[in-house]
């Protein structure tokens, strides 16, 4: 069973019977429905089969049909629609092994990391494919995620002034970055410079203030799956939602984390506070991602 199934209201799925029947309810009343038929020497059909239970929030059956148009399951999984672009950039995306299933990654310089998510829109990548469309161009990203634990904080007071230098060094940063990533070595050295006075600002700093008044945002690899992140995000915007079918009901936030726009949806029950705009988001998430061909 989907252990983020509950972020998108159906916390009380108790059994495979409960399950089977949700996924028949997804499959016989689609929000949405993608097909590519297969080609020589298979005649069957991939579908993809989305079901919206709150707006933009639902549950995805991927599979195939046959010859005798019977469906084949072969996996499902809980989405949120992304609602805006976060990133342009070159994307490799890879088959997953345990099932079919792909990730997408890009090096988004902001994060310092490579940027790994769960991609939705599989079909789309197919025709892509098919059309022999350029897959190496860097194309934009919109980037969502689901997340079963999560808290509210309050955001870092600071005054108009401390608010355009922090803007102003974040653009000299990210030129920085960019020209390192073109191979120019003196950007590299004084980056390097950046991060040794930053750690030694944290230290000094940690040793009389909360961790989370000193850091503002942060993205970080969670766990053992390449796509889970631990999170601390500003709340640019916010709204609630009720599946329809269970009741529940879940918020969906839109962040700012380290100059990456992306939104979570998070279960009413899993989220300690109260979110606003400006207040700040920390939690676990599950990143997907919806690439533009």
């Amino acid at each position: 069973m989907h252990s983020y199934l509950r972020a998108v209201g159906f916390s009380h799925i108790r059994d495979m019977d409960e399950l089977d029947q949700l996924l028949s309810h997804v499959r016989k009343e689609p929000t949405h429905q993608h097909d590519f038929p297969h080609y020589y020497p298979s005649s069957s059909v991939m579908s993809e089969v989305l079901k919206d239970f709150a707006p933009g929030v639902g549950i995805c059956v991927r599979g195939e049909y046959d010859e005798n148009e019977k469906f084949h399951l072969e996996h499902y999984f809980p989405y949120l629609i992304p609602e805006q672009i976060s990133v342009t950039d070159d994307v490799i995306i890879n088959r997953r092994m345990d099932s079919d299933a792909y990730t997408g990654m890009c090096d988004d310089y902001h994060l310092g990391i490579s940027l790994i998510f769960y991609l939705q829109n599989v079909v789309d990548y197919h025709f892509a494919r098919l059309h022999q469309v350029n897959l190496a161009a860097p194309r934009p990203v919109a980037l969502a995620a689901l997340s079963t634990n999560g808290r509210i904080l309050l955001p870092i007071a600071k005054s108009e002034k401390e608010i355009k230098q922090q803007a102003l060094r974040r653009e000299q940063h990210n030129k920085l970055l960019d020209a390192a990533k073109r191979g120019n070595e003196e950007a590299i050295d004084t980056l390097t410079m950046e991060d040794i006075d930053t750690y030694a600002m944290v230290n000094r700093r940690a040793r009389n203030e909360d961790l989370y008044s000193i850091v503002e945002s942060t993205f970080i690899p969670y766990g053992s799956e390449s796509d889970n992140y631990s999170i601390v995000g500003s709340i640019q915007n916010f709204r609630t939602a009720k599946n329809e079918l269970t009741g529940e009901e879940v918020v969906i936030m839109n962040l700012l984390c380290n100059d990456l726009f992306f939104s979570v949806c998070i279960n009413r029950d899993d989220l300690w506070g109260e979110p606003a705009i400006g207040r700040r988001f920390k939690g676990n998430i599950w990143m997907q991602g919806n690439v533009k061909y």
